[in-house]
């Protein structure tokens, strides 16, 4: 067998408050894939920062890194990096949109790593044609171009230089599954010419399973299992995978309660000498927590760093039930007509109907650009549609009536106000009482405490729970969340999708759920509705649409999705 293309022998990474990454090894030959996998503040980032010699300011590496046989300092203000950074190891971030400079054309930014300068406007145009861009993109800025768009002309300029290794941070989180898998295959076959090797980090574990060669799970700065990915996912050897795994909705049946694991991840500084799950763990034993577990092999190339490995389960999630409370017979809480909207010249929407009954919940689905956030911000009255009327509730939208969670929490929420003051504000404009605050934080699942917090203090998921708790404020029957979980790890997502099922449930919440992940659609809406190019192309019972589609376009969206074994 050839030497790898990559070699990390105990990678360790120390910020200002102690270490971040405790001893990883990790091997990438060329050619394969390996997929990094695991929970916000598992060490995924910080691990292929190391690896890029990308760290920020105050954090060091320490360890060994060899590339293609030669040394590298783990240190990534070491001069050596200068020369091996871009030019060999490109480092592909989560958002081109932020990743590419807003003030720059296309052209140049790639441009930038051609040493040639009388061969650069070939050589980019070149590159565009490799990534399936035509040529005129170079004299655009970023702005002008799509979500997918955007992140082709990020990698072409990551392969301008032609490196042997590709790392890729969530380069997909943000697209739809279209666009996903044209940008995956598209690196899959660039991989292929170049023998390129490639580290793909996701919380997508359907992505890891059908994309990677190996998969390695990281857990608080540590390595938790790493194998084969068939054999990672689908037969794990730790219970924190397993748990992982048993958290990723299904497409193909609807659970009554999406599997989630209690508590979140240690900062991996205050996990000392213990196995850092532990305390999450159902299988724990005292011997856990006062020792760390080694990772030992438990079948060939199978490694995992657990002592009760032979106990380790999949959990079985519960049997298959309607999530909620069904729809109110013949009462309708949202009713669009006609709904027509215009940018620019282009119809964003194009004569939308759609009915929604009080206590259901109604997905719209459909790729980036097919105007299913047009259609939610004219539904909450953001927008003001060119034609058509909105009807909720047999009146006017208006915010006693709709309100809407948004994708982003953290830039919803204002970050100078406390979670307190941003909930007593939306209640003052109900022109209900502060004194409520505590028990819209219950709603949530949030203790009272939090009304102290700022944003910046809270997770992902917590946020997000907080921006539902201000959208419930002024009781509007009519809840409208627009990608509310696409950002969130698998185990935090199915904590909200269940909260808001729970709600929905308690409150009589009517739902519009706007999302391009169909798994979610499924485990959340009673029917759904598939949009393209501003229209509705199909609509149905969840169940039907999702398992025997009749029109074509939705039959592609399925046939996109990552294999779920």
């Amino acid at each position: 067998m050839s030497a790898p293309l990559l070699a990390a022998r105990d990678l360790r990474v120390t910020g200002p408050s102690g270490v971040l990454v405790a001893g990883l090894d990790l091997t990438v030959r060329h050619g394969e894939t390996v997929a990094i996998v695991g929970e916000s503040g598992s060490g995924k980032s910080m691990a292929v920062k190391a690896l890029s010699g990308l760290l920020p300011a105050g954090v060091r590496a320490s360890g060994e890194i060899e590339l293609d046989g030669e040394r590298v300092d783990p240190d990534g203000s070491a001069p050596g990096w200068r020369r091996i950074r871009g030019a060999r190891v490109a480092l592909l971030l989560q958002d081109p949109f932020t990743s590419l400079s807003p003030v720059h054309r296309c052209g140049e930014q790639i441009g930038w790593a051609v040493a040639d300068r009388r061969r650069r406007a070939d050589r980019v145009a070149a590159l565009l044609a490799e990534v399936g861009l035509p040529a005129d993109v170079a004299g655009r800025y970023p702005f002008e171009l799509s979500g997918g768009m955007r992140q082709r002309v990020a990698i072409a300029a990551g392969l301008a230089a032609g490196p042997d290794l590709l790392i890729a941070d969530e380069p997909t989180t943000a697209l739809d599954v279209t666009t996903q898998r044209e940008v995956l295959d598209l690196v899959a076959g660039l991989q292929a010419e170049r023998r390129m090797g490639l580290i793909l980090v996701t919380h997508d574990l359907r992505l890891a399973r059908s994309r990677a060669d190996r998969i390695l799970v990281m857990y608080a700065g540590r390595l938790a299992e790493a194998g084969p990915a068939a054999d990672v996912l689908r037969a794990p050897a730790h219970p924190y995978t397993a748990r992982l795994a048993a958290c990723d909705p299904p497409l193909g049946r609807r659970l009554a309660t999406l599997p989630t694991i209690p508590g979140s991840v240690p900062q991996p500084f205050t996990v000392g000498d213990a196995c850092p799950f532990a305390a999450r763990c159902e299988l724990a034993v005292d011997a856990c927590r006062t020792a760390a577990p080694p990772a030992v092999e438990v079948a060939p190339g199978h490694l995992s760093a657990c002592i009760r490995t032979a106990e380790t389960t999949v959990p079985t999630p519960e049997p298959a039930a309607p999530a909620g409370a069904a729809a109110v017979a013949g009462e309708a809480a949202l009713t669009v007509r006609g709904i027509a909207k215009r940018f620019r010249g282009t119809a964003a929407l194009d004569g939308v109907d759609l009915d929604v009954g009080r206590g259901e919940a109604v997905a719209v689905v459909g790729e980036s650009g097919s105007g299913k956030t047009t259609l939610a911000r004219c539904v909450v009255g953001l927008e003001t549609p060119d034609a058509g009327t909105v009807d909720v509730g047999g009146a006017p939208a208006g915010p006693r009536r709709v309100q809407i969670v948004f994708q982003d929490p953290y830039s919803a929420l204002n970050p100078g106000m406390t979670v307190g003051a941003s909930l007593a504000e939306a209640l003052r404009a109900a022109g209900r009482p502060r004194s409520e605050v505590p028990e819209l934080l219950d709603m949530v699942g949030l203790p009272a405490g939090y009304a102290r917090r700022r944003p910046r203090a809270l997770s992902g998921g917590e946020r997000q729970r907080v921006a539902i708790a201000r959208a419930l404020a002024p009781r509007a029957g009519v809840l409208v969340c627009d990608e509310p979980v696409s950002a969130l790890d698998v185990s935090v997502q199915a904590g909200v999708l269940n909260l808001l099922a729970g709600l929905r449930r308690d409150l009589g919440l009517t739902l519009l759920f706007i999302t391009h992940d169909l798994a979610i659609a499924r485990q959340v809406a009673d029917r759904v509705y598939v949009m393209r190019r501003g229209a509705v192309v199909e609509s149905g019972p969840a169940a039907g649409v999702l398992s025997a589609p009749s029109h074509p376009y939705t039959r592609r969206l399925l046939a996109s999705l990552p294999a779920a074994d």
